[in-house]
């Protein structure tokens, strides 16, 4: 099994104070897709050990924002960062990694192409909801490009998009609300509509309501699961059919959580 888990740490530094390396040495990922790490590259390899961990990180332009990182304890072959969008904006970031798997038994050796994608949140109505939507379509271009061939290829992240209503606890008090809008999912409704890609949290993780990935740090989101399910694996039809289970990792607590995002782990049958 390859087991995958995408996360949005919240800043890496502030998730190791919480516990997310316990988290870590408990689930033993194969491949980590780390999103808002808000650190350099030295504070990452700070934290992932990188005699254990092959890195790959994105980080933002502004100090202390965005970021996405792919470590994985496999080799990578290649490592394209950002999709060439020629803006200076930090509405969105991307990182890209194949991955090899040896050939072991009868199992031949294999390429998989994993990413780690972040996009903000933004507001209706205003410019950053713009850049938003732009980003997107850059997004869509390289998922259009990607999907072809029979390529094992997953993308896993923080779209702060929630598809259905099923995805989100308020979705009547959201309807008109960023991360809701009818705009933003309809992107995903051409993702998995008309490109093919599959949604596995959705598909492996039943027909909800939830589970949620998201939860505010105020109130008591947490407790009374009042959440968002904005966190994704979603993956190209031949990697889809290799996928046995998907599974959000929620804290059994609100004091044990060391993001307000839970992680989003999948084993895939390779």
């Amino acid at each position: 099994m390859l087991t995958v888990a995408t996360v949005n740490v919240n800043g890496i530094r502030a998730a190791y104070r919480r516990g997310m390396g316990e988290w870590l040495d408990l689930r033993k990922p194969d491949v980590l897709l780390l999103q808002e790490v808000r650190g350099s590259d030295e504070i990452l390899a700070d934290h992932l050990d990188t005699t254990t961990w092959h890195l790959a990180h994105e980080a933002a332009q502004a100090k202390g924002r965005a970021g996405v990182a792919i470590a994985t304890r496999l080799p990578m072959s290649a490592v394209r960062i950002g999709l060439g969008t020629g803006t200076a904006t930090d509405s969105g970031r991307w990182v890209e990694a194949d991955v090899e798997l040896a050939a072991e038994g009868d199992r031949p050796a294999r390429t998989v192409t994993v990413v780690s994608a972040y996009l903000h949140s933004g507001t209706a109505g205003t410019p950053s909801m713009d850049e938003k939507y732009a980003f997107l379509d850059h997004v869509t271009a390289r998922l259009e490009a990607l999907a072809g061939d029979g390529r094992l290829v997953v993308v896993g992240g923080d779209l702060n998009i929630a598809h259905r209503e099923v995805d989100i606890k308020n979705w009547k008090g959201n309807l008109k609300k960023a991360g809701f809008l009818p705009q933003e999912r309809a992107y995903l409704d051409r993702w998995f509509d008309e490109l093919g890609w599959h949604d596995l949290g959705r598909e492996l993780g039943g027909p909800g309501p939830g589970p949620y990935t998201w939860w505010s740090w105020r109130g008591q989101a947490f407790d009374n699961d009042s959440g968002w399910r904005i966190d994704y694996q979603v993956a190209t039809p031949a990697l889809a059919d290799l996928a046995r289970s998907a599974s959000v990792d929620r804290a059994a607590t609100y004091d044990a959580r060391f993001s307000d995002h839970a992680p989003v782990v999948v084993e895939y049958d390779l």
